[in-house]
């Protein structure tokens, strides 16, 4: 019991931090694939919570994929019901412990290092460039921006084209104070302060820019 506690004082806020990324894309993957959203709530505390006590690694990552989306929303419409879905689920989990237990994991030592990488480096520059638009707040068809081609005949990079062409002064400023924020969370200054290391920097800037918001929008000023 003394060494499951014996790191609580990083755990602790770098849980909260991933609670605040997790519990959103939870439900927001939920939404996306068509399903009952406290199934999407349901499905993070296994992913984050029992898959973490069940691998015995002191390094892992589990948990909501939005990935995944497009093939649980396939899976859903190709599939008779909900309920077979979930059983189906259920029995993937389960081939997916029993592999766990069988060692299977070194088959992800054949996967090459530049197939991981490059994937990653996509996932990541296609959420950067599908956020620009949210940052300069222009979301005119924010149901099609999943897609590179959208419904309303534009497509990634136009879109930022016209957000560029038609910002909200509000969301910019918001976007941009929460990005000077987690950069200057990084530095020598602040990282020496005792006080700002037991608070992760994704829940100040939440704290923060929705306080400005606020005060923005009660004041009239935006």
């Amino acid at each position: 019991m003394r060494q499951m506690f014996k790191n609580a004082g990083a755990d602790l806020p770098a849980a909260l931090v991933v609670f605040l990324v997790a519990l959103p894309l939870c439900l927001g993957v939920a939404q996306a694939s068509g399903v009952p959203l406290f199934s999407g709530v349901i499905a993070g505390v296994v992913g984050g919570i029992v898959v973490g006590l069940l691998s015995g690694s002191p390094l892992s990552v589990s948990g909501p994929a939005a990935g995944l989306t497009a093939i649980v929303a396939t899976a859903i419409t190709s599939l008779p019901s909900f309920n077979v879905f979930l059983v189906a689920v259920v029995l993937a989990g389960i081939i997916q412990v029993l592999l766990g237990y069988a060692k299977a994991g070194i088959i992800g030592d054949f996967v090459p290092n530049p197939v991981i990488k490059g994937m990653l480096a996509a996932i990541g520059l296609i959420l950067i460039l599908k956020e620009i638009p949210h940052l300069l707040g222009y979301d005119a068809n924010f149901m099609g921006d999943e897609a590179f081609a959208q419904k309303n005949k534009a497509n990634t990079f136009s879109e930022i084209a016209n957000a560029v062409a038609h910002p909200t002064l509000l969301a910019l400023i918001i976007g941009l104070a929460a990005l000077a924020i987690l950069m200057l969370w990084e530095t020598k200054l602040f990282k020496t302060s005792r006080l700002i290391k037991l608070l992760p920097a994704p829940l100040f800037v939440v704290l923060f820019c929705t306080d400005l918001n606020l005060l923005m929008g009660a004041t009239g000023a935006m």
